[in-house]
């Protein structure tokens, strides 16, 4: 494949090889204009037409867990607008089924309903690793594993595209928190790099190739991630041979010829505010090639031409079966934490104390831009009253106002009193909607005072008390030794109320696990002391110790470990072997167990397979997930389970070749129930055409000159070394250097800031007026604080334009006569 470079040497892109004939035609007869403006949207949520030529408009609409259209275009995220659709479980729920099958379900259903609301691209899924249990948005991602992420993910995109409908898969990449997103730069080593946070993004590319990309807001090692041309080019285009479009995060570009130069060939939304003007120029003074912006606008064509093939036309769907399959998803995602004494399932002759608002007014999903409105809520007090025989009782007693983390004693002492007259006292509890919303990071990993409090008060009077969490990420639960049973429901979407029941009462046998890790307390896990980083840089120092790969190295206790589920019923693992005791670094094996259901339920389980290289040369975690299986088994029925490993399997990232390799030596295939249930190992050696290499250097070891238990774990000049280059400053910009990325919290004492600040909270309170309750709009202020000046352009809606914007930078850094005269210049130049 022959490689195209830029004027400075470098690559660019491999040869166009999505050339059809009408596409190329159209290409022809468009205007340097036209190619302009489709390289950006039209508006908010649909890309631009040029009906000279007969190209349509595109619809695209949010995703990851429901279809989320807004009936006005020019509506940027306001939920009142949006069109009913399935809510779906959320990521994180989805994730603990751990079943490529049921997630591929989701995406054709999601995909259906897209179609019926004529919208060409969804956009998710969002595959970013869970770095640190605190990311806001940890509920829109899948796992803190990057195999896991990477095949359902793959079988997401698949089932939504198996239905003529685009997926856009996010956010590339290394957009792991929330905190400073528009701007932080995230400093990441290449072997994390490639062995976490890229993972899961080649493999979907590859294996479902997915219509688009989407380029994350922030910096990645010093460039920002839609202007990045070693990731959106040199590893997205060239090595893993992606050939679709890449668009931005909504308001993600900083330079816009910069980000065509680098392979972003679409900017969302539209806001036509200058951008355009900006790429015309730019070709015309010969600062962009017009073969690099015909590269853009001939993806941009191939996407509309893929969606026209389908043939959007409006139709209908069947809300009931869509229904049907949300709450088997949410079934399927619980999981079952504890059950000390088989207190669960429940018998309907138990009288049953109900207590916490979550029951009747469910959290379901979390707060944001994937905020779906949906078609109806089942709650789980109507599910479970609908179970409670004649002769037994059901009380109620809310415990706590989900729209505060206040304490409530007396809601608290009605609960107590509920709680000691009932048999079993259910209690349901979380994380209220504004603990967890796109735009914000958790600042702890604690439930509010109240749900604790209601929790221990409730188990002091009845010892069969049974926990169902309703939150998107993990917790801390000091409560935890006081209760048998605990119930970890995620965020169930609509129907997961529903689905929490049939659980409770043993009509669905619980079969979900743990797609991250819950540690005891936030200062356990290993990026605690190093995130959110800030106020310019975030330096991911544990490496590729992440989740599960640090807890399990270091030996650490945690309260439930990665991949941690139980079961009405109970399954063993017998007859491990491989298909050869040895193979070849560029063959593969095959893992086969036999499963066998020991219990008196019916039952699923998922196999999950780890692998462990017994002598390395360089530090790598003590095991790490390869392969899996979900099997479903009758009682005292037996299966056998085959999983094939390949060369990746086995591989690191080699800094030295950069690229993949296996050293040659003996693996140990782990077969067992979570990373910390291991039940069959057997060993196999593994050949290599590879000289082996000789002993890495000390400073190629972090895990030998880092105890991952101790306090001074993952230095900064430990890190410096690792890292290969020095580490940028993480100082805060002083007046006279602010720049249109600089955050507004950033700006302090002068006149101009202040009068901005008025301005933007004003256009703030407008656009969440319709839902004030939501998540974002209550805690909008703190939101505002972190935008960055160019996002004024977003905010502002085409209002501004980049040269007002840069006026009032000026004005920002007390230089306030060029600043008027710079605002005064592009007043005066502005279109009538």
């Amino acid at each position: 494949m022959r490689l195209k470079t830029s004027r400075n040497g470098t690559v660019l892109m491999p040869d166009r090889g999505l050339d059809s004939t009408g596409v190329g035609e159209i290409l022809a007869r468009l205007t340097l204009q036209e190619k302009a403006a489709l390289c950006s949207g039209q508006d908010f949520w649909n890309l631009e037409g040029v009906p000279r030529t007969g190209v349509p408009s595109i619809a695209v609409a949010d995703g990851p867990h429901g279809l989320r259209k807004q009936r006005h275009t020019q509506d940027g995220f306001v939920q009142s607008s949006n069109v009913p659709a399935t809510c779906f479980p959320t990521a994180v729920t989805l994730a603990s089924t751990w079943d490529p099958d049921l997630l591929r379900e989701v995406g054709a259903a999601i995909g259906e309903e897209a179609r019926a609301e004529g919208v060409s691209v969804i956009l998710g899924p969002g595959v970013n690793i869970k770095r640190s249990p605190l990311c806001g948005r940890n509920f829109e991602y899948y796992s803190e594993d990057p195999y896991l992420s990477s095949v359902l993910a793959t079988a997401f995109v698949r089932g939504v595209q198996d239905m003529g409908v685009g997926t856009s898969l996010k956010h590339f990449a290394a957009n792991n928190q929330e905190t400073r997103r528009f701007s932080i730069n995230a400093i990441v080593d290449e072997r994390a790099l490639r062995e976490i946070y890229l993972a899961s993004f080649e493999h979907v590319v590859k294996a479902a190739r997915p219509w688009t990309v989407m380029a994350a807001y922030n910096r990645l090692n010093g460039p920002y991630c839609s202007e990045h041309p070693e990731l959106l080019t040199g590893i997205l285009r060239n090595e893993w041979g992606y050939q679709g479009l890449v668009m931005s995060d909504w308001g993600a570009v900083n330079q816009r010829v910069a980000g065509l130069e680098a392979g972003l060939d679409l900017e969302m939304p539209g806001l036509k505010n200058g951008r355009d003007g900006e790429i015309v120029e730019a070709v015309r003074e010969g600062h962009l090639s017009m073969e690099v912006l015909d590269w853009a606008v001939e993806r941009v064509l191939t996407l509309v031409s893929k969606a026209a093939a389908t043939g959007l036309a409006p139709d209908d769907y069947d809300r009931d079966a869509h229904h049907h399959l949300a709450r088997r998803a949410a079934g399927e995602g619980a999981v079952l934490l504890k059950n000390e004494g088989a207190v669960l399932p429940l018998t309907s002759d138990l009288s049953i104390a109900l207590i916490g608002a979550f029951a009747k007014s469910p959290r379901y999903q979390g707060g944001g831009s994937s905020a779906v409105t949906p078609t109806r809520i089942d709650t789980a007090y109507d599910a479970i009253a609908r179970r409670v025989g004649a002769g037994a009782m059901l009380t109620y007693a809310p415990g706590y106002d989900p729209k505060t983390d206040a304490l409530a004693p007396a809601l608290i002492d009605e609960a107590q009193q509920v709680a000691q007259e009932a048999e079993i006292a259910l209690v349901f509890a979380g994380l209220p909607a504004f603990y967890e919303t796109e735009g914000l990071d958790r600042q702890h990993m604690a439930m509010p005072a109240q749900h604790n409090s209601l929790i221990e008060a409730v188990a002091e009077v009845n010892p069969n008390t049974v926990v169902v969490l309703m939150n998107g990420a993990p917790l801390e639960m000091p409560w935890q030794v006081k209760v048998p049973a605990i119930l970890e429901a995620y965020l169930g979407g609509q129907a997961g109320g529903a689905a929490v029941a049939r659980l409770l009462y043993g009509e669905v046998n619980p079969s979900g696990k743990l797609a991250e890790t819950f540690p005891f307390r936030l200062e356990d896990h290993p990026a605690h002391a190093f995130f959110t980083g800030g106020p310019r840089t975030v330096e991911y120092r544990e490496s590729i110790y992440v989740g599960y790969r640090c807890y399990d190295t270091a030996d650490k206790p945690v309260l439930f470990p990665f991949g941690h589920g139980l079961s009405y019923t109970t399954f063993s693992y017998t007859d491990l072997r491989l298909s050869a005791s040895q193979m070849h670094d560029d063959g593969e094996i095959d893992v086969s167990v036999t499963i066998t259901n020991t219990g008196t339920r019916a039952g699923r389980e998922v196999v999950q397979l780890y692998v462990h290289d017994v002598e390395s040369i360089v530090f790598r975690p003590t095991q790490e997930l390869k392969g899996f299986a979900k099997v479903s088994l009758e009682p005292r029925k037996s299966t056998t389970v085959t999983i094939a490993l390949n060369r990746r399997s086995f591989a690191y990232w080699d800094t030295g070749l950069r690229d993949w390799r296996v050293e040659a030596g003996e693996f140990e295939i782990r077969v067992g129930a979570s990373s910390r249930d291991i039940r069959a190992v057997a060993t196999v050696e593994v050949r290599t055409t590879h000289p082996r290499r000789p002993r890495v250097p000390e400073g190629d070891r972090l895990a030998e000159y880092c105890d991952l238990n101790g306090d001074t774990a993952f230095s900064r000049g430990a890190f410096a070394a690792l890292h290969g280059r020095p580490l940028p400053a993480n100082l805060p910009e002083r007046r006279g250097e602010h720049t249109l990325n600089t955050p507004l919290c950033d700006i302090q004492g002068s006149l101009a800031a202040w009068l901005l600040r008025i301005v933007m909270r004003r256009q703030a309170s407008t656009a969440i007026s319709e839902d004030p309750d939501s998540p974002m709009a209550r805690r909008a202020q703190e939101m505002l604080e972190e935008m960055p000046l160019r996002m004024w352009l977003l905010q502002a809606g085409g209002g501004v334009t980049p040269e007002v914007l840069g006026g009032l930078l000026e004005l920002l850094n007390g230089r306030l006569i060029q600043g008027i005269r710079v605002i005064l210049q592009a007043i005066r130049n502005r279109p009538s």
